[in-house]
């Protein structure tokens, strides 16, 4: 009886070490995937580029509103002049 016990000790002490084995190497191969994965880096940057110019916007809203607006009546008073 002792020696299956044994038997069975020593087998499921096997069973453990290939299956903590098997586990850190899965464990390594995600590490590996996500340190090397850089495919959500390019929309963050996007994001943060945009929430920038969203702010500088706000910012500026009234000197941009006044710049477009001169360019706008510069381009129509040119505009009327070429057409009379």
């Amino acid at each position: 009886m002792k020696k299956i016990k044994f038997r069975l000790y020593k087998w499921f002490c096997a069973c453990k070490e290939g299956f903590v084995r098997r586990k850190e190497k899965f464990q390594a191969k995600i590490r590996k995937g996500m340190l090397s994965d850089n495919s959500g880096v390019g929309i963050i940057e996007v994001i943060l580029i945009l929430v920038i110019l969203i702010a500088v916007v706000l910012l500026f809203k009234t000197q941009i509103t006044d710049i477009i607006e001169k360019a706008f009546s510069s381009i129509t008073n040119d505009s009327n002049g070429i057409i009379k």
